[in-house]
């Protein structure tokens, strides 16, 4: 099924010339800056001190004279002080984990829960989905935004949904097989584990009914993609997505490309800025993204920086520009001796060298005055302790030259590597313990 010819089926908004969606941009811009103004007093507030007005945008380029938005505002409005609607008009609330602290909360009107259902839709019929499709949904239910949004969507789409969240490994893969779903929605990781289920039944991956794996929530690479795509025999395509913007579906690669993730810019203006400076960088040019939202009516979103680095590409399959896979974040960037490194620079590695698994864990320490790195693997089953073994040294070498720090790395035990249900737990931290 892999690079199968899917015929596009767009929307009047996917069809619109770069001038068309440029002046809708302007004129939703413009509306969304108004509306969080007027109704938000945190807004209001931070284009007060800033000595912004909404009246100040005329055109797109002035949304760099706006204050940007970010996660420690969420947190200091917590619970619903960013909301621009009252709470009798939230049809939904959703919230972060909180895991590095206190929850950010959205909130969600029934015009925005048709909106997010809408750009699932789209993200789901570009990645080659139709409807009638089933749709196991893999990904969690509840606070976390991935479960119900992909529902929502699918549903939109007219697609039929097997809502069974994550966890439970070996009910996902009964499932797949008794219900023939063609299309599942999940993390990589996981679905690294539900590949690792397959095999450990002796089942074929490549005899289920999967055709489409819509993967999102947590970078990977292009490696990963073709591990997933050979041993499934399926289209694999990244989708994007954050609470904050709006869940999931805020930008989708289209199947007939895989060149990047298609950013549903009716809906979500992108910016790139230099992490340090806040500067607007070119287009092209690597930094993090930031997102305005355009259409959001409980909790709008002014120059949100998701610490995702990326680039921002011309369009494709799509007039509406396409943004990069995700090459990591600011804030779980690891600085090594000088070296900022990235997991998935690390992941990149592994995956190309044929004895150890996609399974893999960053431990930080640091013994002395030096931080140290530990890159914990696994060897496949059936590899012999003499491959395993030249599997770890050629890991080793290939860090070295390619990122340029040394590491050690540990060959673990089969299956005592941490298997994700939900986002991969990659780095442990121990520098401080």
């Amino acid at each position: 099924m892999m690079n199968a010819h899917y015929e596009p089926l767009l929307d009047e908004h996917e069809k619109l010339t770069i001038q068309e969606l440029r002046e809708l941009q302007l004129q939703r811009l413009k509306a969304s800056l108004k509306h969080a103004y007027e109704n938000s007093a945190p807004y209001k507030a931070k284009f007060n001190d800033a000595g912004v007005h909404p009246d100040d945008l005329q055109s797109l380029a002035d949304l760099a004279k706006f204050p940007f938005t970010t996660k420690a505002d969420l947190r200091g409005a917590y619970p619903f002080g960013m909301f621009a609607v009252p709470t009798e008009n939230v049809a939904r609330i959703h919230a972060s984990s909180g895991t590095t602290g206190q929850p950010t909360v959205v909130g969600y009107t029934k015009g925005d829960i048709k909106t997010w259902a809408g750009v699932v839709a789209r993200s789901i019929r570009a990645a080659g989905g139709r409807p009638g499709m089933k749709v196991h949904v893999a990904y969690g239910y509840g606070l976390f935004t991935g479960g119900l949004g992909a529902h929502y969507g699918a549903e939109e789409l007219g697609c039929t949904v097997i809502p069974m969240s994550g966890g439970q490994t070996e009910k996902q893969v009964q499932l797949i097989l008794d219900f023939k779903p063609e299309i599942i929605m999940v993390t990589p990781s996981y679905m690294l584990s539900i590949l690792d289920e397959f095999k450990r039944r002796g089942i074929d991956p490549k005899t289920s009914s999967l055709k489409i794996g819509i993967f999102g929530a947590e970078p990977w690479t292009d490696a990963m993609r073709s591990e997933i795509e050979t041993a499934f025999d399926i289209d694999a395509v990244d989708i994007y997505g954050l609470s904050e913007v709006m869940g999931p579906g805020v930008a989708n690669e289209c199947v007939e490309t895989k060149d990047g993730l298609t950013i549903w810019e009716d809906h979500f203006y992108p910016e790139i800025i230099h992490p340090d400076t806040g500067e607007v960088l070119p287009d092209g040019e690597l930094g993090e993204l930031v997102f305005t939202s355009l259409t959001k009516e409980a909790m709008p979103v002014i120059r949100y920086r998701t610490r995702d680095l990326t680039r921002l590409l011309p369009g494709t399959a799509r007039n509406m520009r396409r943004m990069d896979r995700i090459s990591g974040r600011s804030d779980d960037m690891m600085i090594i001796r000088g070296v900022n490194v990235f997991p998935t620079q690390i992941e990149e590695i592994i995956l190309s060298i044929p004895a150890l698994t996609p399974h893999y864990q960053l431990v930080l320490t640091k013994p002395d005055r030096m931080d140290q790195l530990t890159v914990l693997v696994e060897a496949r089953i059936g590899t012999s302790t003499a491959d395993a073994e030249a599997g770890v040294k050629k890991l080793k070498e290939r860090i070295k030259t390619l990122i340029g720090i040394s590491t050690t790395v540990t060959l673990a035990e089969h299956e005592t590597i941490t298997r994700s249900t939900g986002k991969a737990a990659r780095i442990i931290d121990k520098r401080n313990q």
